[in-house]
């Protein structure tokens, strides 16, 4: 079983970097490099699983006060972890059929 992976390009401030890549890689994000952006802003990108990032604007619009902007990018498919493609099986599809 595949699942997409996107391409995240966050710009946060100085001070929020610490909180904002915990939260990619808790999501399972892979961060992929940083870079200065305007004054006291960075960029960071990473590669992340579409499927963990459906809470991240609202994370990101509070951990940053409204300050932190982002886009994704589809990138591609991945192989599911075990543990994800279980999770997915014992749930179902999730259609209503």
């Amino acid at each position: 079983m595949n699942e997409p992976f996107d391409v995240l390009k966050a710009t946060v401030p100085d001070k929020n970097m610490g909180d904002v890549m915990g939260a990619i890689t808790k999501r399972r994000g892979r961060v992929l490099g940083m870079e200065p952006a305007k004054t006291d802003y960075q960029v960071i990108t990473a590669e992340v699983p579409a499927a963990e990032m459906a809470d991240f604007a609202t994370f990101l619009r509070q951990t940053t006060q409204g300050r932190g902007s982002y886009t994704f990018e589809f990138a591609r498919y991945e192989p599911c972890p075990p543990q994800i493609e279980k999770k997915v099986e014992q749930n179902g599809s999730g259609r209503n059929d």
